[in-house]
């Protein structure tokens, strides 16, 4: 089974905001891949959702709510998404791991 993976308008804006603190620590250190690096491990990591989202750990009480961890370096990121259906998942927010919560 495939599922059809959505970002909410808030998880685009999430997106952007995280490539945005990513262009200010690559300008900070120097490292003008990190934000390739980063973007390109979050794509990676999201395409699990396609086809086991329910190997990610719950959210909440339901067990359509859930969240993936996106390893990057030291830290990482977290993916806060539904299952919507056999066929959608709609991610709907995203943060950095050291962030207190999505919004």
């Amino acid at each position: 089974m495939t599922y059809k993976v959505y970002l909410t308008e808030e998880a685009r804006e999430d997106l952007i905001r995280l490539e945005d603190h990513l262009i200010d620590l690559a300008l900070k250190h120097a490292d003008a891949d990190v934000v390739d690096r980063a973007m390109d491990a979050i794509r990676g990591e999201m395409r699990i959702l396609e086809t086991n989202p329910y190997t990610c750990r719950m959210a909440s009480d339901s067990p359509y709510e859930r969240e993936l961890v996106i390893p990057f370096g030291g830290t990482g990121y977290v993916a806060l998404f539904e299952i919507d259906s056999t066929e959608e998942v709609v991610v709907t927010a995203l943060r950095h791991q050291r962030e207190d919560d999505y919004h």
